[in-house]
């Protein structure tokens, strides 16, 4: 008989098969681009700058009823290769809905998001979807660990869709966490874990594919100071040391100290950005 912990696995990876935010294995892809994390933390990928990233006329509108209420007005915004970018604003300025956007989560209204060459707008679905699986991670303020998968189960999971073997999935996820610095955690289970390693643990989910763009909605608004402050370092090192590129949402001052530009957003509209 099956038991509880594996009918939940199951329906996890149906859950995945279906999620928007996975998309399908790619067999088109560059071999080595969907799972480019190596034994000891190297990268499976030749090293390339990351594509820049150029918004043009965005906006953004949603409906309540009859209602249509604008949250983002003809928005025109580059992100360098490389960059490290906080969006910062009053609660309902639009900056989740851009930093969504930007991810092929949402779609716009009007305007235009290139990445690279590729204008992510004029995609249809399934390949809006594998394009967001190859070249985007996310982290979220509340970690989105599931709670019946261990650490390494849960990094893991992007990796389920890919053509990869059970053994090879593994032993990224394992360079994931080792990168983030939780190689004795990978049997602990969310509950088991700080929110700092909870955290920790969503990093190596959003590095074990080696996308190119790391999208982060306030990473440190369930954390404590200290805490905050690891998974900044860990946020700088990794745009310093592996070139990520970095989108930020975040209400922290402190936070936003961190990266290398400040661009603030107040009623939908871009305002002053600072270098």
């Amino acid at each position: 008989m099956t038991n509880g912990r594996e009918v939940s696995r199951q329906g996890i990876e149906l859950a995945v098969q279906q999620d928007v935010g996975i998309g399908q294995p790619d067999s088109d892809a560059a071999p080595g681009h969907a799972a480019a994390l190596g034994p000891g933390g190297t990268v499976g990928r030749t090293a390339t700058a990351s594509p820049p990233i150029r918004l043009v006329g965005v906006s953004k509108a949603y409906r309540r009823g009859a209602q249509v209420v604008p949250v983002l007005t003809s928005v025109n915004l580059t992100v360098a290769p490389g960059e490290f970018l906080a969006l910062m604003g009053p609660s309902g300025s639009g900056k989740s809905t851009l930093l969504n956007l930007i991810a092929g989560i949402d779609r716009v209204d009007a305007g235009s998001i290139f990445v690279g060459e590729t204008d992510i707008t004029t995609l249809d679905e399934a390949d809006l979807a594998r394009w967001r699986s190859r070249s985007v991670g996310f982290i979220f303020q509340f970690y989105n660990l599931i709670p019946v998968l261990n650490a390494l189960e849960n990094v893991e999971l992007p990796l389920l869709l890919t053509p990869l073997s059970g053994r090879e999935r593994r032993e990224r996820a394992r360079t994931a966490l080792s990168m983030v610095g939780l190689s004795d955690r990978m049997d602990h289970y969310p509950g088991q874990l700080s929110g700092g390693q909870q955290q920790r643990t969503a990093i190596a989910r959003a590095l074990v594919g080696d996308p190119d763009i790391l999208v982060a909605d306030e990473p440190t608004g369930d954390l404590d100071r200290v805490s905050a402050g690891e998974i900044l370092d860990l946020m700088d090192g990794l745009n310093r040391t592996m070139g990520k590129t970095i989108i930020m949402v975040t209400h922290d001052p402190r936070a936003a100290e961190r990266a290398g530009r400040l661009q603030l957003l107040e009623k939908g509209e871009l305002a002053d950005a600072h270098p």
